[in-house]
């Protein structure tokens, strides 16, 4: 008996005429000694290579479930569609059926047989590769994670506008140029930013090196383990000079600013901020404002709802009162910045109980000359 090793190829022509696909099997029939039959894909024609891709698991992607992976690996494939091709075992861990809910192990070997245009990368996931000259201050870094002090007018990701010089881009560009991260040796990992902050706004952004401190952060966060304080300029002395604000905010999309409620509203979410007046000049004060949550536009809302917008804030403030100071753009900073764990933070524990702190504020000299910032 004659074992048949069976190597094919697809390729499609469309009959204009009957508006149907054609499909043609190019076989290459290898006789061996082995009584077995088998089928491989060598190469698939439908409109882009259709060709055996094999990712080596390593411990950077090694714990998340294979649907999240492929989301990152394979950019343009359908969520309908992946669990497609998992069904048709088109996709495989270590040549064997599999699961979207499959958490990946380090040394596992994935298989996909899925067609090369759904590995094209996003613009903004290639724009590193187009920084010369990364443009990042950093404020701290060890082999875990990057605290870079982001100028006002950055974007941290690309927005509605399209805007493809990001604060994530330039610190990619940054850790791939000093040989911290190569894109090769990952399958699916890509340094990550942990938080954001608006594009006029300054200050503090965490960004994880690896896909375990994005994790171990990601979950700080989420509990409330991470203190952030902002400075910012505010029109007006507050009558009281140092308290705690409550209010409730909702999201309004079309206007893109949220809504203050002094009391619950239907979709409306808490948001509680400390604050305290640091000095006042002219007219303005500085003052500190220390995050108990993390809604949009909290402080530049919660302020404004008590009678004392940011300067420059035209969004929650009036153009007319900011008009005399030349300010286009509120005077924010997210300046400070405390980890306080309250469990296990694994290999983040050496930053446990430290403050980080920015003492090059850009506005706060040019209204509050002699200010030191403690």
């Amino acid at each position: 008996m004659v074992h048949l090793t069976v190597y094919y190829n697809h390729f499609t022509f469309v009959n204009r005429n009957m508006r149907k696909k054609y499909i043609f099997f190019c076989l290459a029939i290898v006789y061996t000694n082995i009584m077995v039959l088998s089928v491989e894909p060598v190469n698939i024609l439908t409109g882009g290579n259709h060709l055996l891709r094999e990712f080596h698991i390593q411990k950077n992607d090694s714990g998340q479930r294979l649907n999240k992976f492929l989301e990152k690996a394979v950019p343009g494939l359908p969520g309908g569609m992946m669990h497609k091709y998992v069904r048709l075992k088109r996709i495989k861990v270590n040549g064997r059926r599999t699961e979207p809910a499959y958490r990946l192990c380090e040394g596992d070997l994935l298989q996909l047989y899925i067609n090369d245009t759904f590995f094209e990368t996003p613009n903004e996931q290639a724009a590193y590769q187009n920084i010369k000259t990364p443009a990042v201050r950093v404020l701290y870094e060890d082999a875990n994670i990057l605290l870079a002090d982001k100028r006002p007018g950055m974007v941290v990701h690309a927005d509605e506008r399209g805007d493809t010089d990001t604060l994530i881009a330039h610190i990619q560009a940054y850790l791939f140029q000093s040989g911290q991260w190569n894109p090769e040796d990952e399958a699916s990992f890509v340094p990550a930013l942990c938080n954001r902050i608006d594009r006029n706004t300054g200050g503090i952004v965490i960004a994880a090196k690896n896909a375990e401190a994005l994790r171990i952060l990601n979950d700080k966060i989420k509990n409330h383990e991470l203190t952030k304080r902002y400075l910012c300029v505010v029109h007006g002395v507050p009558k009281v000079r140092a308290g705690k604000l409550t209010h409730f905010l909702r999201r309004d999309e079309s206007k893109k600013q949220v809504e203050v409620f002094s009391r619950p509203a239907p979709c409306a979410k808490t948001a509680q901020t400390i604050y305290k007046v640091l000095a006042s000049r002219n007219g303005l004060s500085l003052v500190e404002c220390t995050l108990l949550t993390g809604r949009t536009h909290q402080i530049r809302a919660q302020m404004a709802a008590i009678g004392h917008p940011l300067l420059g804030d035209g969004k929650y403030g009036t153009n007319a009162k900011n008009k005399p100071y030349g300010e286009h753009a509120q005077l924010l900073y997210s300046y400070k910045l405390t980890f306080d764990f309250q469990g296990d933070s694994g290999i983040l524990c050496d930053l446990n109980g430290v403050t980080f702190t920015v003492y090059d504020v850009p506005f706060v000299q040019k209204y509050f000359p002699g200010f030191q910032i403690g």
